[in-house]
């Protein structure tokens, strides 16, 4: 059969395909330019030439300039001639000053190894994800190095004061529950706000796990346990549970939510944070990253979240906020307050009994 093909519509996939391409090559330029410090390097210098950030970097100028190049071509870096190149002050906001809230080169710092690609293609003939620890060596890093900058940023600033009690809690010396901890960020910035509390890190990452323990080394009035959140005991004595962006990656978070409720006191507070999103097509297509959204649940969110059987798999945005008030509600809690922190790609639940 002979198709009439429309020339104009051949032009556009074939530019979007390639623009995909395109992105995958910069993301690993992106990753090298935050790996080997280039970024730090060329904030406040100026215009700089390859020879320039060769003297400061220590590096080779002939694969600087190449670098150099690519990065102005994408409009990360400025230059009239392609020989010298200035680094904006508000590109290093992004690309270099690791402090600010807006930092994002850390979510490129990780290449996917052949067999994690391997296991994720797989997934699609199995049904079965890969867990976190089947995602790469430095799955830990590189979820805390999307997600962190933001959590930096508003936790010990807006998040807490805007809890009911919290922060007195915390001062006075509350018991306090990290499910899904990851590298320990929370804890590490929280046990030093509130040295008067007590923490228990909740992760089934044993590279996590590991990370954590590196972070919070010496800290006395932390512990650390290689579980998932459905094992928490049912102890009833917990004043502040934290679940951050883990919930949608759980097989079973009804399981680890059941659990929250007998772990935690009757005047206790969970603190949710989880991805905007909604239960609305059409809703959802205003967002601008959604096709990264979706991609990234496919390359890692609902790896995990589909990696035992009977599994829900939720996946990057299936917690939006009725999945998240119903199934809160499902384990036994009876008050849900959704808070927006202008944080442009979470939302925050405050769960009571």
């Amino acid at each position: 059969m002979t198709e009439n093909l429309d020339p104009k519509l051949i032009g556009k996939y074939t530019m979007a395909t390639w623009s995909y391409k395109q992105g995958e090559m910069i993301a690993l330029m992106i990753h090298l330019g935050h790996r080997l410090g280039l970024y730090k390097a060329m904030d406040g210098a100026g215009l700089v030439t390859p020879e320039d950030l060769a003297n400061l970097t220590g590096l080779h100028q002939r694969w600087l300039k190449e670098w150099l190049r690519s990065q102005a071509a994408a409009q990360l870096i400025k230059s009239q001639d392609g020989e010298t190149f200035l680094f904006e002050p508000e590109a290093a906001e992004i690309l270099a000053r690791e402090d600010s809230p807006k930092f994002s080169a850390g979510a490129f710092a990780v290449v996917r190894p052949s067999e994690v690609v391997d296991g994720i293609a797989d997934s699609f003939r199995t049904g079965l994800g890969l867990n976190y620890d089947g995602l790469g060596s430095e799955s830990a890093q590189h979820v805390e190095g999307m997600l962190g900058p933001m959590t930096k940023a508003l936790l010990l600033p807006t998040i807490i004061p805007n809890l009911s009690g919290v922060t007195e809690k915390l001062e006075n010396g509350a018991r306090v529950v990290d499910v899904g901890c990851g590298g320990g960020m929370v804890i590490d910035m929280l046990s030093e706000a509130f040295p008067a509390s007590t923490y228990v890190g909740y992760d089934p990452s044993e590279r996590a796990i590991e990370l954590a323990s590196k972070r919070l080394s010496g800290r006395d009035n932390v512990e650390l346990q290689l579980a998932g959140g459905e094992e928490l005991p049912d102890s009833g004595d917990i004043d502040l549970v934290i679940t951050f962006d883990c919930l949608h990656d759980m097989p079973r978070p009804d399981l680890a939510m059941k659990a929250i409720r007998g772990a935690i006191k009757d005047d206790g507070t969970w603190l949710i944070k989880d991805i905007k999103s909604s239960s609305n097509w059409e809703d959802n297509l205003k967002n601008p990253m959604l096709a990264m959204m979706y991609a990234t649940s496919v390359g890692s969110c609902l790896q995990s979240a589909m990696s035992e059987p009977e599994a829900f798999g939720l996946g990057t945005l299936g917690l939006n906020p009725d999945v998240a008030e119903q199934m809160t509600s499902d384990a036994g809690f009876t008050r849900f307050t959704m808070h927006d922190f202008q944080d442009p790609t979470n939302l925050y639940y405050e769960v009571r009994p």
